[in-house]
């Protein structure tokens, strides 16, 4: 079957849920759910996903039927995590023919991994 944009819409809402559901289950937290859609000012897919520490992460899902567009998620993470003045931002890919949530990919740039081992993005000083 060829992807048109209703399917694709389909396939990230479906993907959204999984994820959503998946960290719901794993963290323990009930209000970990998708996102309301906000347009221009966009804040990530899934809602409520904090640090030990209380920090907002924004995650972004991205299932692609199997295409990886790393460079391109990871800077959508970023503007997204700064319109939502979140701590990190997290591009979580669909693995082709895997459908257990916990093992999809999680893409991020490596400083975004240090603001999470840290609990701040001083080290980006400068350099946002």
């Amino acid at each position: 079957m060829t992807r048109n944009r209703a399917t694709a819409k389909a396939a990230g809402a479906r993907f959204e849920r999984l994820i959503a559901d998946g960290l719901a289950e794993a963290l323990e937290d009930t209000r970990i759910d998708r996102k309301v859609k906000t347009g221009s000012k966009d804040k990530g897919d899934i809602a409520n996903v904090r640090t030990p520490q209380g920090d907002k992460l924004v995650i972004e899902c991205k299932d692609r039927g199997g295409q990886f567009y790393a460079a391109e998620w990871v800077a959508e993470a970023e503007a997204e995590r700064a319109n939502d003045e979140a701590l990190a931002g997290i591009v979580v890919a669909k693995r082709k023919g895997v459908t257990d949530p916990m093992r999809q990919y999680v893409v991020m740039e490596l400083g975004e991994l240090v603001a999470l081992l840290r609990g701040d993005r001083k080290h980006m000083e400068g350099k946002e």
